[in-house]
């Protein structure tokens, strides 16, 4: 096999086998903070080559979006002990892909391997650490506007400007169940009405293979943590007080779970360093 051989033939193979419809099956989360100093090197690489060589370009993966806390964003998160990140504020960048549902187990062999070329390659940044990364089983989601809105697989392309992380633990995989299924019924569409969200997709965590980069530690909560995407329609700002304030005590009343990280975001600019500079206090 020459080096220009990139064994086409198994591609046309492959495109006729399996799911390949537009349903939100998955989701990789992943929440980065970049070594003081390395802010901007941190940037340009994942934008203009690991967003891009690292994930979207890899089978399966059919949407992506980047967003950032600046400090302002930052100091609104809690609760200030959280199991997600020490200390609240750490994980200024976050990044939420789609996969198309039935392929999780297709994409994670592509993205093993991708992962140990680019290291191979030397098109890694290390000057970073990943506070809670994770690849999801998407459980359901809850919208505001019903069949008015656009859908869950369009989430990422939609112009929405603002994101919220709401990620939940519970003690046993029984509960964890029951407040899904209260958040789904009850907390949830009560939440949502008449409010700058426009949907919540909620996931559950997967464990990452043995495989996995030695800097990505294994994934926390699996059977036990619920982890939310509130999609904003408003600067969640403009909102955070009246809509976003007291999550952690409505889900502790439920006495299944409590709540580890709220936190707000709003999306890059694409091609630029918006931002950068408002990341430091």
């Amino acid at each position: 096999m020459t080096e220009e051989d990139t064994r086409s033939e198994l591609y046309a193979e492959l495109a006729s086998v399996g799911p390949y419809g537009p349903g939100l099956g998955h989701a990789l989360i992943t929440m980065v903070e970049p070594h003081p100093g390395h802010e901007y090197a941190y940037n340009r690489w994942y934008e203009d080559d690991h967003f891009i060589a690292g994930a979207m370009a890899m089978p399966w993966m059919y949407a992506g979006r980047r967003w950032v806390a600046t400090r302002d964003l930052q100091s609104l998160r809690y609760p200030e002990k959280s199991a997600v990140a020490q200390p609240v504020t750490d994980g200024c960048y976050i990044t939420v892909y789609w996969i198309t549902a039935g392929r999780y187990a297709d994409h994670m062999k592509w993205t093993v391997a991708i992962n140990r070329r680019l290291n191979r390659d030397a098109r890694v940044h290390h000057d970073r650490t990943h506070v809670f990364t994770a690849f999801q089983d998407h459980a359901v989601t809850v919208y505001r506007d019903g069949p008015d809105g656009p859908r869950d697989f369009h989430a990422l392309g939609h112009p929405y400007t603002g994101l919220v992380v709401e990620v939940i633990d519970t003690d046993t995989p029984q509960r964890c169940d029951a407040l899904l299924d209260l958040l789904r019924d009850r907390h949830l569409p009560r939440r949502l009405a008449g409010s700058p969200s426009a949907m919540v997709t909620v996931f559950r965590p997967t464990p990452l293979p043995l495989e996995r980069m030695s800097y990505v530690k294994q994934v926390e909560g699996v059977g036990t943590r619920l982890t939310l995407l509130w999609f904003l329609q408003r600067d969640p700002r403009e909102v955070w007080e009246e809509h976003f304030t007291g999550l952690d005590t409505e889900v502790a009343g439920t006495g299944l779970g409590r709540v580890e990280l709220v936190a707000p975001f709003v999306p890059t600019v694409p091609g630029t360093d918006t931002y950068v500079d408002e990341l430091r206090g």
